[in-house]
């Protein structure tokens, strides 16, 4: 008799969690008691013999059927090989001026949100707040206030189909979710194929806004290079423009600090380098900042925004309609400029999946 395969919990562990592939999305946090999120990792606290669970069926970083899982959730018409499900590319800003101070580029996913909560679309949204400088942590806005004080980009993973776990066994009413691709993706193979004992509370999951991902970073690495940098200087804002200008600007009382992109690539976690997906390509609307001809200046108060779903859409036609965002007109090159950085984050998570577990593993395929 040959050593039966891991299949349950045990693969889960061995195959993502043992081999650095585990993003942290907080897919199987929540439903199991043997899973936790400490400081920004997945670790399992005791050893489970179950041949199947919904650890498995719903990690990102587990075998998936990517062209089943998009055909089941989109037009099959619609998806592409770059960007997945695409009815249309926007470049978009907030029109409110107080969500504008607030957000990290055009307050497109901000004004979204609100949109969503005046609406009564959504009662609640999953965001990533910041009680602790450079360490987010997801949690649940009810308000417009809430989605505020969430504004603007977390550099840092905060787990939030964890929260979205927590949150979906309270109350009745629609929750919406804003999400990084390894987490749209883990909320769709939820969605879309949802164990008997969690098929109520998923059902109640009506928009994934999905952020554009290169990386994210450990928190305390990342902290520490930040705080070495501004040298006791209050921080205002992080940002990091596009890949020309070489690095990540801090905003502080005294001016803007430049570190150089080589420091913070140190940040990067492990996981990252296995991604495939930059564009959050399993979400209703997917929206990262701006590129155009003239420049990040101005650029960086903007977004582009694409839209993928059939709910997505009717949520950007309800904004455009009560004038909650302005648009402009997209840049004849960005759809194709767009399609090949996402084409070649594709490549190179493969490339290095298979690199890390064998051509033939199923998971590099």
């Amino acid at each position: 008799m040959t050593e039966k395969e891991p299949i349950g919990h045990s693969h889960v562990s061995s195959s993502v969690i043992d081999t650095g592939l585990c993003t942290g999305c907080g897919a199987c946090v929540g439903l199991c008691p043997y899973l936790r999120i400490h400081r920004g990792s997945t670790v399992m606290l005791f050893d489970c013999d179950r041949d199947d669970g919904r650890c498995r069926r719903y990690c990102p970083r587990m075998e998936t059927d990517w062209d089943n899982l998009q055909q089941a959730l989109f037009d099959a018409s619609e998806i592409t090989p770059e960007l997945g499900a695409f009815k249309g590319l926007y470049i978009t800003r907030a029109t409110d001026p107080e969500i504008r101070a607030r957000a990290q580029h055009g307050g497109t996913v901000t004004a979204l949100t609100c949109l969503a909560l005046d609406e009564g679309l959504i009662d609640g949204w999953v965001v990533a707040m910041e009680d602790t400088p450079m360490q987010p942590r997801s949690t649940t806005a009810f308000s417009k206030a809430d989605v505020l004080a969430a504004a603007g980009s977390k550099f840092a993973n905060a787990p939030a189909v964890a929260e979205f776990n927590r949150v979906s066994t309270e109350g009745q009413g629609p929750l919406g979710v804003v999400a990084t691709p390894c987490q749209a993706m883990a909320l769709a193979k939820m969605w879309s194929h949802p164990a008997d004992e969690d098929a109520a509370r998923v059902a109640r999951l009506k928009l994934t806004i999905g952020l554009f991902c290169g990386w994210t970073l450990d928190w305390r690495k990342l902290r520490e290079l930040v705080l070495e940098a501004v040298k006791g200087e209050n921080i205002l804002s992080m940002d990091i423009p596009p890949s020309s200008h070489a690095c990540m600007q801090v905003e502080t009382d005294s001016g803007v600090i430049d570190i150089p992109i080589d420091q913070v690539n140190g940040c990067v976690r492990g996981c990252c380098d296995y991604c495939t997906d930059m564009t959050a390509e399993f979400a209703d609307i997917s929206i990262g900042s701006a590129r155009s001809p003239e420049g990040w200046d101005v650029d960086r108060h903007w977004n582009q925004t694409i839209v993928r779903s059939r709910t997505g859409e009717q949520l950007m036609n309800l904004a455009k309609e009560k004038g909650i965002l302005e648009f402009k007109d997209v840049p004849p090159e960005n759809l194709a400029k767009l399609k090949s950085a996402a084409m070649g984050k594709k490549r190179n998570g493969q490339s290095n999946l298979r690199r890390l577990l064998g051509e033939d593993n199923a998971l590099a395929s």
